[in-house]
């Protein structure tokens, strides 16, 4: 894209559905009001497929009601309801699961809590949950589909103009081509100078493009000149933005807050914060707490078997890092020979190691010696899904030679992980791979959701539990 001069522009007037009377609350009490319609039509429409009848009985309002007012303000609490210009529709879509998966779990709880849960037909409350989650999604995924065909007719666009740092390239720079799906128009691009004549002259410049967002694209070295550039464009209305180029930090959870009264970019935190944490929490209960319940009968069979073959202990227990560096102690189904090594080093297994039994070859290639973890995931030592813990000896010796890679201990460890779906499980026995599974680790922490660890167990289902190596 060629640079535009400002001062030899002509405004430029543009068609442009934002009206900025209109603001975005009663967009989004609309939005609000849809998801509530579609959930009672959903909660009608399971009652006439359970009962053969549209019209519900209180009862059945009441939790029809109750449940729509839940996931329109779980929704509210994970920020579904703001503007949807520039943001990733896949990505709202799973937070809108998120909130569905909360809401169910309020639900769930008042219902047991009340004693009232088995006055009500499950199947009617299955059914209203499928069609509601179909609906809304739906209904986002048409507004969506509106959206991107609006901007690709050059409508409902927003101008804006790039202030740079001259001779530098920035991130934005490379997503100009991206921007009009997104719903934005770059308008001009200046480049920032010295001079301070060029701060006099920025404001009525911007007035003069007709600008309706200003995004200061510098790097974090001219982090200075942002003062005097906000300060030169006091007098504009226009939405000024700061787009940071930190792209070569490994950030984990990246976002703006106000913290005690002043703003903080995040660069290294958890993501596992507030909702998310109970989230997380139920995901763990609820499939931990179910799969559990499927393998016990496999759990009690691989304990006779080692028992009746092996004099060790069925269990072994080590002490490994959690989150936040917390230890506590991971089980597993023994598979070796006990033995003891000196100075507490640990050597991990490899290709016919002596020491690990025939049953335990057949239990660490099928990785069935994982299992009795899913009591440390109940216990809340453990996830599901997350970083695979190691054993304390290799975080000492790894953790000056792999950068950043204290930060897989920012969430809870899990059974199974990203890098062990994507091929990076078993031993670690070289560098370049305990690197690989450390930079798997940050991206899972990253770009964590619900979604994502479902994703994460389905893969583990069918295709985890093969070709493990020892």
């Amino acid at each position: 894209m060629d640079r535009i001069d400002p001062s030899r522009m002509q405004r430029v007037h543009t068609q442009d559905f934002d009206v900025p009377s209109v603001g975005r609350y009663p967009i989004a009490l609309l939005t609000a009001g849809a998801d509530f319609i579609l959930i009672l039509l959903a909660a009608h429409a399971a009652h006439q497929l359970r009962f053969e009848a549209w019209q519900m009985p209180a009862p059945y309002l009441t939790v029809g009601i109750l449940m729509a007012v839940l996931v329109a303000l779980t929704q509210g609490v994970a920020n579904l309801y703001i503007p949807w210009r520039g943001q990733h529709v896949g990505r709202r879509i799973l937070r809108l699961y998120a909130a569905w998966l909360l809401a169910i779990g309020i639900i769930t709880l008042v219902g047991f809590g009340l004693k009232v849960s088995d006055f009500y037909s499950r199947l009617w409350f299955t059914q209203t949950v499928l069609i509601g989650v179909l609906g809304t999604t739906l209904l986002r995924v048409a507004a969506a589909l509106a959206l991107r065909k609006l901007h690709a007719q050059g409508l409902h666009l927003k101008n804006i103009v790039l202030i740079e740092s001259a001779g530098t390239t920035h991130g934005v720079q490379q997503r100009i081509p991206q921007l009009a799906r997104q719903g934005y128009r770059v308008h001009a691009r200046i480049d920032v100078e010295e001079d301070p004549s060029w701060f006099d002259e920025l404001g009525p410049r911007i007035t003069a493009l007709g600008a309706q967002e200003i995004w200061l694209c510098l790097p974090i070295a001219d982090g200075a000149l942002v003062k005097p550039i906000v300060h030169a464009l006091r007098h504009q209305t226009a939405e000024i933005r700061y787009l940071p180029e930190i792209d070569d930090f490994p950030l984990l959870s990246y976002r703006t807050r106000n913290l005690a009264g002043m703003y903080a970019v995040d660069i290294s935190c958890s993501p596992m914060e507030g909702a998310n944490r109970v989230i997380k929490r139920l995901e763990d209960l609820v499939l931990g707490g179910l799969i559990g319940l499927l393998i016990l009968p496999v759990c009690i069979a691989i304990a006779l078997a080692i028992r009746l073959s092996s004099r060790s202990p069925v269990i072994f227990r080590q002490d490994r890092m959690g989150m936040n560096r917390q230890s506590f102690q991971v089980y597993k189904f023994r598979t070796m020979e006990t033995h003891t090594e000196a100075n507490g080093q640990v050597t991990q297994a490899a290709p016919g190691d002596p020491r690990v039994t025939r049953l335990g070859a057949f239990l660490r290639r099928t990785s069935l010696d994982e299992l009795p973890q899913f009591y440390n995931v109940l216990k809340g030592d453990m996830s599901i899904v997350g970083p695979r813990p190691h054993a304390l000896a290799h975080n000492e010796y790894y953790k000056d030679l792999v950068e950043f890679y204290m930060k897989r201990h920012k969430v809870k460890p899990g059974i199974t992980g990203w890098a062990q779906v994507n091929g990076y499980r078993g031993a670690t026995d070289t560098l370049d791979k305990m690197q690989s599974r450390v930079e798997h680790d940050l991206w899972y922490i990253r770009n964590w959701s619900l979604m994502l660890d479902l994703k994460i167990i389905v893969w583990t289902i069918f295709k985890g539990f093969l070709n493990r190596q020892p």
